[in-house]
């Protein structure tokens, strides 16, 4: 018998360091969950905004990989050391900035699930747990919005011919699927040399995502309308505004394609009036899609479900069950109502992943709804989700939180210095100090309302940043019609009333401080004094 070539004998010595052995696996893997508990047990500790400079960690860490393992127990240290300092703690109690990313126990074990399984749920072959438990959740999920069956699967429709539901990683990618399922079915009617001539729809509020989107499907940068929208119909998109838009578009011999309504925008939470929107794009054939990325989450509540009234006109609807629905990102739930209009301008077939179950065209093929080939088994983590909490107690868990929002804006309300900027609709509260409030003893001349102005965005950045560098809370800015406004969004799991209380506290320590600089007195204190 001739020897073992030595990469062979290196291979054996290696079999006590299996990269997957159970033994092993399950020593490090208490560990872990043992090391991320205690993390969120005490995550009030940490700052809630990272305190760290750019390029921080690669002064702390090797310029290359070590040529040795080394243990679970040095790696757990250096991510104590090392990395915790470089997170901004998006699951901090007081975590009010951008949109929530709300975990819990049941997306955390979902997210095991989907990974430890580990299985590339492209096609139903490749692993039809995958397919028909995702086919399932998001009929669960649509029916728990109250959507038109047109978005569901049907009983004796299971390949999805119609109207169904599928998980994309991000908003970002629900847009291009649809925009780009819309161009194909639109070129396939006039002929894809005209691809530059379709035209994309949106409102000066609307996520940056479709811009993207519209980008690489294509679409003619000159012929994508941001429609203006304005203060007096608190920034939606007017249909009046879309319809003059599409019709001179049309005289100028333009295609219109696509309109994006969104429930819930980014800068302030405004909610597009998607019935009367879909009155005026279906007159041209136009696909609507509703972007609930955010505020979706809610309408499971009966007293937010007209939020979304109209839908039933659209041709699909998104919301991120990793925002405001307790489930790990990445999950995107995306309703289409002609699924076959993604498939066509989605699919490949080629020889490896041909198979008798996708020829008999009674399953559902993921890959072809989808940009990307491989996907994850997200379906686990919705699922726990939905079984683990149940409807009435996510329910109560969105309630709770628009409660904590209103009840920092009663905050605001009592403090004159303050004012609201936009209606506050779901969990987000938009506010600013106002400019009287900055420059008290000014104001008769107009030349100094004028300059006062002009300063009042600067000094509530300024707020801001203060407020974020103390690293007691969290909170990020927009801009909407000129004006610098602070976004207040409620949406953290771990967030109780105690931390609203506080984190307004910090707001008025820090707006004390500042207009006591720019003042020159100490008399801010008092927030009865400011008109």
């Amino acid at each position: 018998m001739g020897s073992l070539p030595s990469d062979s004998l290196e291979t054996l010595s290696l079999g006590s360091q299996n990269p997957l052995d159970p033994d092993e696996f399950r020593r490090q893997g208490h560990m872990i969950i043992d090391f991320l508990a205690d993390y969120y047990k005490n995550v009030e500790s940490y700052p809630v905004r990272s305190q760290v400079e750019p390029g921080y960690l690669s002064k702390r860490l090797p310029e290359s990989a070590p040529n040795d393992s080394e243990s679970i127990e040095t790696i757990l240290q250096v991510v104590t050391n090392d990395i915790i300092p470089g997170l901004t703690r998006w699951q901090s109690p007081n975590y009010f900035a951008y949109f929530p990313s709300s975990g819990s126990v049941a997306g955390f074990l979902g997210e095991m699930f989907s990974t430890g399984f580990n299985v590339v749920g492209f096609n139903w072959m490749s692993s039809p747990a995958a397919t028909e438990l995702e086919s399932i959740v998001m009929n669960w999920l649509g029916q728990m919005l109250n959507l038109p069956k047109s978005f569901l699967f049907s009983s004796d429709d299971n390949a999805g011919s119609s109207g169904g539901g599928v998980l994309q990683g991000t908003t970002c990618e629900a847009i291009l699927c649809t925009l780009t399922a819309s161009r194909d079915k639109m070129l396939n009617k006039i002929g894809r040399e005209n691809i530059n001539k379709l035209v994309v729809y949106a409102s000066d509020q609307t996520h940056c995502a479709l811009q993207k989107a519209a980008q690489i499907a294509g679409i003619n940068p000159k012929n994508f309308r941001a429609i203006q929208t304005s203060k007096a119909t608190e920034f939606v998109l007017s249909p009046d505004s879309l319809q003059s838009t599409i019709s001179a578009d049309i005289d100028s011999g333009l295609v219109p394609l696509f309109l994006c309504a969104t429930v819930g925008t980014t800068s302030s939470t405004a909610v597009d009036p998607i019935g009367p929107l879909c009155e005026v794009a279906k007159k041209y054939g136009i696909w609507v899609h509703v972007d609930a990325a955010y505020a979706g989450s809610a309408c499971i509540c009966p007293e937010f479900r007209h939020f979304i009234d109209g839908v039933e006109e659209a041709d699909s609807f998104s919301l991120n069950a990793h925002k405001w629905f307790f489930t790990t990102l990445d999950c995107c739930c995306l309703w289409v109502k002609d699924s076959g209009a993604l498939v066509k301008a989605l699919s490949t077939s080629p020889e490896y992943l041909k198979n008798k179950a996708t020829e008999s065209k009674q399953v559902i093929d993921y890959k072809d709804w989808q940009v990307a080939l491989s996907r994850r088994f997200r379906s686990m983590k919705l699922w726990l989700v939905l079984r683990s909490y149940g409807v009435a107690n996510l329910r109560s868990f969105l309630r709770s939180h628009v409660k904590m929002a209103k009840y920092f804006q009663g905050f605001i309300g009592m403090d004159k210095r303050f004012e609201i900027v936009v209606p506050r609709t779901f969990a987000m509260v938009c506010f600013r100090i106002k400019p009287a409030a900055i420059f008290p003893q000014k104001g008769e001349n107009a030349g100094e309302i004028h300059m006062i102005e002009n300063q009042k965005n600067d000094i509530n950045a300024k707020l801001l940043e203060s407020v974020n560098a103390s690293g007691k809370i969290y909170m990020t800015h927009a801009v909407v019609g000129g004006v610098y406004m602070i976004r207040f969004a409620v949406g953290a799991t771990l967030t109780e009333e105690r931390h609203v209380t506080s984190a307004w506290k910090v707001v008025q320590e820090h707006t004390d401080t500042l207009l006591s600089e720019l003042n020159g007195n100490g008399n801010t204190t008092d927030p009865g004094i400011m008109d």
